[in-house]
């Protein structure tokens, strides 16, 4: 074997000053390792084991401290599990029994998660500092694809290195990395992947035509025959009540405005029980539907769609503020062109043509809610959106 080996071939042909493949594979870890070396230019300048004597009382301490850690990324791993699958996390409201509990649990997801990747962190930088050989390397940059003796000096080199790390003979430490990355990625994976898990056809949501899944409805879906649900504007006030009813009278001609549904058992918010429910309102992501009023002149330009001609009332319309693209909030309007836009993907629809998209990702219109007024002269729904609200899935058929 050549004493000047430099690159090597990548076509698989023998290169002269260099072993072949059936020389390669008589060839010790030591041989392989001093070839490598060679093929790659590189120079060991200092390399020396941790604990040249094997056993001692330092030595001990040391796989001890690495073993301590990573058996704590083990355990808040499994406690991330175990807060994960047992915690409450339905909301309390504010003053209830069990809101203590029930804020807590977010925290304790950080936390656990959190201090597992920490502790991980610190077993495995501890590990390199305690264990793995010192050493000095000095490499010639090369360029060239890899050929089969630099594939086979690699697996040489890794095989030292696991070697010399000694965590082969250091049982303790292997099993607490096992505990805690095993603890640490069955944690992580139930608590990203376990949300997933569930089915979301199961009628649970109550209405007035039986109990239907949640993609199916939205607050504005009656809970019984003939319930009346008020187009409500949100005060934002503080020590007020959260919702007020609305008349055609208070949105100009051209404004827009976002309401929610608001039901008279909904309350006012002074209970625990109201302040859930208005809660419920304010949060749900199907609810928020925007109150448009078109200019009397610029209702001759208003195409209403098949099967929806009576929806609006007068020059009010109102439309969904998901996006039909992906569920997106599309809340910005331009008052002059009657355009609805969402500022995440730039969809835009058109409010006086049913709010059909006219530029974006977007292919449908946004779902659109009946609406009239009832004896008093307050604006109610009048009925529930007869579409699903928000993007596509498989199930829908519009």
């Amino acid at each position: 074997m050549s004493g000047d080996i430099q690159g090597g071939d990548t076509s698989g042909r023998p290169v002269p000053g260099q072993p072949t493949d059936a020389e390669l594979a008589e060839m010790s870890r030591e041989e392989l390792l001093a070839l490598g070396g060679k093929l790659d230019g590189v120079e060991v300048v200092f390399k020396e084991p941790r604990w040249p004597v094997e056993g001692t009382k330092a030595e001990k301490r040391a796989s001890r401290t690495v073993s301590y850690w990573l058996l704590l990324g083990g355990f808040s791993g499994l406690a991330l599990l175990l807060v994960f699958l047992f915690w409450p996390w339905e909301y309390v409201p504010y003053g209830a029994e069990g809101e203590r509990i029930y804020t807590l649990a977010t925290p304790l997801y950080g936390l656990t998660f959190g201090l597992s990747i920490l502790a991980i962190g610190i077993g495995a930088v501890l590990f390199q500092k305690k264990f793995i050989p010192e050493e000095i390397t000095i490499q010639d940059r090369h360029d060239g694809a890899s050929a089969e003796i630099h594939r086979k000096t690699i697996v040489a080199n890794l095989s030292d290195a696991l070697e010399g790390s000694t965590i082969k003979r250091r049982k303790l430490i292997g099993l607490s990395m096992g505990i805690g990355l095993g603890a640490f990625g069955l944690g992580t994976l139930v608590a990203f992947a376990g949300g997933l898990i569930k089915n979301p056809w199961k009628p649970v949501v109550q209405t007035a035509e039986g109990k239907k899944a949640v993609l199916w409805t939205s607050g504005w879906t009656p809970r019984f025959q003939g319930e009346t649900i008020y187009l409500a504007r949100a005060t934002g006030i503080p020590g007020e009540s959260p919702f007020v009813k609305m008349r055609p009278e208070d949105i100009d001609a051209g404004g827009m405005e976002t309401v929610f549904p608001w039901r008279e058992s909904d309350g006012d918010g002074v209970t625990v029980e109201s302040s859930h429910h208005l809660f419920e309102v304010a949060m749900g992501v199907r609810n928020p539907v925007m109150l448009i009023r078109i200019k009397p002149q610029d209702m001759k330009k208003v195409v209403k769609r098949q099967g929806q001609e009576s929806f609006n009332f007068g020059e009010l319309f109102a439309y969904t503020k998901v996006c039909s693209h992906l569920g997106c909030p599309s809340s910005l309007y331009e008052q002059q062109t009657y355009r609805i836009l969402c500022p995440c993907h730039q969809s835009q629809f058109d409010a006086l043509h049913f709010a059909r998209p006219i530029f974006g990702p977007a292919a449908r219109a946004l779902a659109q809610l009946p609406i009239t007024i009832d004896k008093d002269g307050y604006l109610v729904a009048n009925g529930d959106f007869i579409e699903p609200v928000g993007p596509a899935f498989w199930e829908r058929k519009s």
